[in-house]
């Protein structure tokens, strides 16, 4: 069908298509979150260690990142509509056979599934609505990453009340179905606004607006680093806090309960960023969240108290919601806009390498040592490297700018 009028970027149906991507994003990005909540279970159920119940998030973050580069070929070749599409049957079959799962490592496997499916829901939907959008592109980018914390600011509390009341298993049976009835109905609406008024691609893309003096390539490389870096302290609290509440007495319930707090307040983050990006840019937007999730995760370190753990909580959720999406504008800012797919899936991909080593080895750290304190320590060595990168790659833009 041919498009009935021409699409116009920024305009109230880019908002509507935005709408659409969030509402996407906030139901398929589930399976980041609930393995969080299960976590206690699961390891209870087959005799496992917390290093070895953590390998399941881990799997979930490998298909997140090798899926989404999938499922940016996918959309590049067959739009975003198929992308979601095919999505969805991963999302559906992952959690479907994690609640039949006879031994951990089927449990394990089966998240490779619902990363591969989330993975449609993430980088793939951050790249399209970057082509929705001209003024409010930084902003645009960030709402289309809030799906991941909305979700994890909704599903925590459900499964863990799922959990409580029907056990892990019929848990994961019900969110297969939710999972796949809602975002094949929002898939409709999205297609319908796309079939119709014609789909924004990254012809006519403005040039690059900054120059780092670095190839695609190196800065790409540079950019992994970084992402891996942040990521592995960002990990810590996100993939423990519930079993990290659950050791000091306080319950696996608060545990999600401050979970859904962190990723609530970095809904907030990541929108505030999206302001802050299209001011600032990608770059002083980056560090100053690289260093704000650094001061959370000292106070970490340093407070265990419940009424402290909540106030962290919200405070981490502040401070590193925008980290993420901050590459994706930085690739935006700085390299051609055909090579935007493939440069940000490659930059997130890195990210989620991040988090699935930082949600591991932290389990690791605390099998070996009993507690959770040298692990909070380790992700502060870790974003120590995010933030030099983050500063050495502004002082040479600046530096750039000054000889032009």
């Amino acid at each position: 069908m041919a498009p009935t009028k021409p699409f116009v970027p920024d305009s109230r149906a880019a908002w509507l298509r935005l709408l659409l991507v969030l509402v996407i994003g906030s139901v398929g990005s589930a399976g980041m979150w609930s393995v969080v909540v299960a976590l206690p279970a699961v390891q209870a159920e087959f005799g496992a260690t917390r290093g070895a119940a953590s390998l399941a998030f881990t799997c979930a973050m490998a298909g997140l990142g090798f899926g989404g580069v999938a499922m940016g070929r996918i959309t590049d070749r067959f739009g975003i509509v198929a992308a979601i599409a095919v999505g969805t049957v991963a999302l559906a079959v992952g959690y479907l056979g994690a609640g039949f799962a006879t031994s951990l490592a089927m449990f394990n496997a089966m998240h490779v599934a619902i990363g591969v499916g989330a993975a449609a829901t993430f980088a793939p939907l951050m790249t399209e609505a970057s082509y929705w959008f001209e003024r409010r592109r930084g902003l645009a980018v960030t709402i289309a990453a809030s799906g991941n914390y909305v979700a994890g600011a909704v599903w925590p509390p459900i499964v863990a009340r799922g959990i409580e009341a029907a056990g892990w298993r019929a848990t994961h049976l019900a969110l297969a179905l939710f999972c796949a009835v809602a975002m094949a109905i929002v898939l409709a609406a999205l297609r319908a606004q796309i079939r119709g008024e014609g789909r924004r691609s990254h012809a006519g893309a403005p040039p690059p607006r900054l120059d780092l003096g670095l190839s695609g390539n190196a800065l790409t490389g540079v950019l992994c680093i970084a992402a891996v870096a942040c990521c592995v302290a960002m990990a810590m609290p996100q993939v423990h806090i519930v079993a990290y509440c659950g050791d000091l007495g306080y319950g696996p319930a608060r545990g999600a309960e401050m979970l859904s707090l962190m990723l609530l307040f970095g809904i907030v983050s990541r929108i505030g960023t999206g302001f802050v990006a299209d001011r600032i840019g990608g770059l002083p937007t980056l560090l100053i969240g690289s260093v704000a999730q650094g001061a959370a995760l000292l106070f970490y370190a340093l407070f265990d108290s419940l009424s402290s753990l909540y106030v962290i909580s919200a405070l981490f959720g502040l401070f590193q919601g925008g980290i993420v999406p901050s590459y994706a504008i930085i690739v935006r800012e700085t390299m051609p806009a055909s090579e935007a797919a493939t440069r940000v899936a490659t930059v997130v991909f890195a990210s989620l390498v991040g988090m699935s080593f930082g949600g591991w080895v932290s389990g690791e750290i605390f099998d070996a040592t009993g507690s959770y304190a040298a692990a909070f320590l380790n992700g502060l060595g870790w974003n120590a490297l995010n933030v030099t990168i983050a500063v050495g790659l502004l002082l040479r833009a600046r530096r750039l700018l000054a000889l032009a």
